[in-house]
């Protein structure tokens, strides 16, 4: 296997949206005890040609092997290190309502190296309680606790409204990663890296699909 590093920001978005697709198909064959598998069948298990997975992978390197393919564990440790999860990465939770409690509770952010060590909120009737054992803390100690836990990426899920004044204190905390929950745009500095869930969007974009769906039948 001959591998290189390209320049990150070179490589298409896409791209970088379809490793992690890779990495969960490849922790499903691990989890299957499957050893090796090719580029066609990687590619045929989510909808794509066998020339899109190497040309995706080419970005980064050489990972397969002539009449062996690609090998499972080692190409999926090889795309953690690309995305950065190699490592476990501290992250903090801003806002613990419904949504925010609903996020501690999920396992998989831990299984992908992502663990929440903090949370904050600014309602009296939750700072200080505790959920999912950890406890939730004021947002006023944003910036001491992330020093102290070298926290560099932050989930938000608070009100359209509250967004902004909150992001002006998770850049302030040093926040560089945010996973943004609010359906609002957001003023960033560009050190500051966002991506933006909108489940109703997501839910429009599905609506159109059946809709568009049902026209053709």
């Amino acid at each position: 296997m001959n591998t290189k590093r390209t320049n990150i920001e070179n490589v298409p978005k896409a791209v970088v949206n379809r490793l992690s697709l890779y990495l969960r198909e490849l922790q499903q064959l691990m989890r299957a005890e499957k050893m090796t598998i090719s580029s066609t069948n990687l590619g045929r298990r989510l909808g794509l040609t066998a020339a899109q997975v190497r040309k995706d992978f080419a970005y980064f390197g050489q990972f397969g092997y002539p009449g062996i393919g690609y090998r499972c564990e080692e190409l999926a440790a090889e795309i953690r290190q690309i995305l950065g999860t190699d490592r476990v990465w501290p992250v903090a939770l801003i806002g613990c309502g419904n949504l925010g409690q609903a996020l501690l509770g999920y396992k998989g952010f831990k299984k992908q190296g992502f663990r929440i060590v903090a949370a904050f909120d600014v309602d009296r009737s939750i700072v200080g309680t505790e959920i999912e054992s950890l406890k939730v803390h004021h947002l006023d100690e944003l910036l001491s606790m992330s020093q102290a836990l070298e926290i560099r990426l932050a989930i938000l899920a608070v009100p359209s409204s509250a967004a902004n004044s909150v992001v002006e204190k998770l850049v302030e905390a040093g926040i560089l990663g945010i996973l943004n929950f609010a359906p609002v745009t957001l003023n960033l500095p560009k050190s500051v890296s966002i991506v933006g869930v909108d489940l109703a969007m997501e839910l429009e974009q599905l609506a159109f699909a059946v809709v568009k769906q049902g026209e053709r039948q």
